[in-house]
C-alpha cells in the first residue's frame, strides 16, 4: 500500500552498468601505505546513450557507485542506423589505444572484444565490426578510445 502511494515519486533509470576494471591503488605516507580502489564503469541504456566513468573510493562499493555517477554525467548520444549499427566507419585514438569501428549489415552481430564490446553493447549497437589497433591491453584507455570514436559519429 505505502509502496503504491510513493511509486510515482521514485525515479527509476533504465541505465545498465558494467564494471570494466577494478584496481587497488596505493599512496605511501609517513605511517605506511594507504589503499584505495579505482573503478572504471561503463553505463548505457542500450538505446543510443553510453558513458564511461572512473572514480576512486575507500572501498569497492563506493568506488563503483562514484564511477557510475561519473559515467552518467559523461553520457553521449550515438546515432544508430536502423537502431542496429553505426552510420559510417570511425577510427579514434586515446592515449596508447587506437580503435577502429566499421558498420555491418543486419544479422552480422557484435564482433568486438574486451572493453570495446562492453561499451558498444551498452550503447545499443547490435551489428558492428570493431578492432583494437593499439597494443595496450588497458581496458580504461580502450573504452575511452571507443567513446572518442563514437563522438565522431555524433558530430
Amino acid at each position: 500500500m505505502a509502496r503504491e502511494r510513493f511509486a510515482k515519486f521514485v525515479k527509476r533509470d533504465d541505465f545498465k552498468e558494467k564494471v570494466l576494471d577494478l584496481r587497488r591503488v596505493t599512496r605511501v605516507v609517513a605511517g605506511g601505505k594507504r589503499f584505495r580502489f579505482r573503478a572504471t564503469v561503463a553505463v548505457g541504456d542500450e538505446k543510443g546513450q553510453v558513458g564511461v566513468g572512473v572514480a576512486k573510493g575507500l572501498d569497492v562499493a563506493s568506488a563503483v557507485a562514484k564511477a557510475r555517477a561519473e559515467g552518467k554525467k559523461n553520457l553521449i548520444t550515438v546515432p544508430l542506423k536502423d537502431g542496429r549499427t553505426i552510420l559510417y566507419r570511425a577510427e579514434a585514438k586515446y592515449s596508447a589505444a587506437r580503435v577502429l569501428l566499421k558498420p555491418a549489415g543486419e544479422g552480422h552481430g557484435l564482433k568486438a572484444g574486451g572493453a570495446v564490446r562492453v561499451v558498444l553493447g551498452l550503447a545499443g549497437v547490435r551489428d558492428i565490426t570493431a578492432k583494437c589497433l593499439g597494443r595496450t591491453p588497458n581496458k580504461l584507455t580502450n573504452a575511452l578510445a571507443t567513446i572518442e570514436a563514437l563522438k565522431q559519429l555524433s558530430q
